[in-house]
């Protein structure tokens, strides 16, 4: 049977076809104000991109829970601008979501598992964490957008994972609307966006791209890994089926 998805009580309002042009924003704001009130998340990589999908959270509802995953494997200047942007934005929940301890020290206890594993190492600093803090959301918003690798070329505003609703409002958005933002907020920038970090995880696994590059083409650069694992293949469903699984008057299933 398939996943129980929870219903929100006021359905999102989804585009009902794929070609049918959706404002993420007001998707955004319904969902934080509305549909997912107290069962809602966002992650954010505090990377070269996020401020201003962090901007318009704030903007909405500053108190909202905002999950950043501390790896203990990040540079020092991700950390400097996670204390300093979400001081700047006026968040209030931001947390700091680590790996367990005791997993570290089996499986990686001289942090070096990401060279000779990197999957490996992204399942325990990242995708475990992450699926314990989203334990007690319904939803969560991340900033993935169509424009920053060809794998996300198709990516659409809802999805289902894991039997909750993920939200990807700027899906849309490109390089230069984003620019435009970080101009039109005086975002502060993160410190190497400057030396063309244009996509920022983890240090050992990061390098600067050159702008004729995707942008996430400095993440595990060189093997065939293109995704963390947070963002696991066939979770997506086009807008329709989204809309339609969200809907209070659909059939929902319990597992067995």
């Amino acid at each position: 049977m398939p996943p129980f998805l929870p219903a929100p009580p006021h359905p999102l309002p989804v585009a009902a076809a794929r070609d049918t042009p959706l404002d993420g924003i007001a998707l955004l704001r319904h969902a934080l104000t509305v549909a997912f009130v107290g069962r809602i998340a966002v992650v954010s990589s505090f990377g070269a991109e996020s401020a201003v999908l962090l901007a318009l959270v704030a903007e909405i509802d500053p108190a909202t829970p905002v999950l950043f995953l501390e790896t203990g494997q990040h540079f020092p200047a991700t950390l400097a601008y996670r204390r300093e942007l979400a001081a700047h934005l006026g968040l209030r929940d931001v947390r700091d979501i680590s790996p367990d301890r005791e997993t570290l020290a089996r499986d990686d206890p001289d942090g070096t598992l990401w060279h000779f594993n990197p999957d490996a190492c992204c399942a325990r600093r990242k995708v475990a964490p992450l699926a314990a803090a989203l334990a007690p959301f319904d939803a969560w918003v991340n900033g993935r957008k169509r424009f920053q690798a060809a794998t996300r070329a198709g990516l659409p505003f809802i999805e289902i994972a894991a039997g909750k609703i993920k939200l990807n409002p700027l899906a849309d958005w490109d390089a230069a609307r984003i620019a435009a933002e970080f101009t039109a907020r005086a975002l502060p920038p993160h410190p190497l966006a400057a030396r063309q970090y244009r996509s920022i995880g983890c240090a050992p696994c990061t390098r600067a791209t050159a702008p004729d590059e995707d942008p996430r083409a400095g993440r595990w650069s060189g093997q065939i890994k293109t995704e963390c694992g947070i963002h696991f293949p066939g979770a997506a469903l086009s807008d329709r089926a989204a809309a339609s699984s969200m809907s209070p008057s659909s059939e929902r299933h319990h597992p067995e």
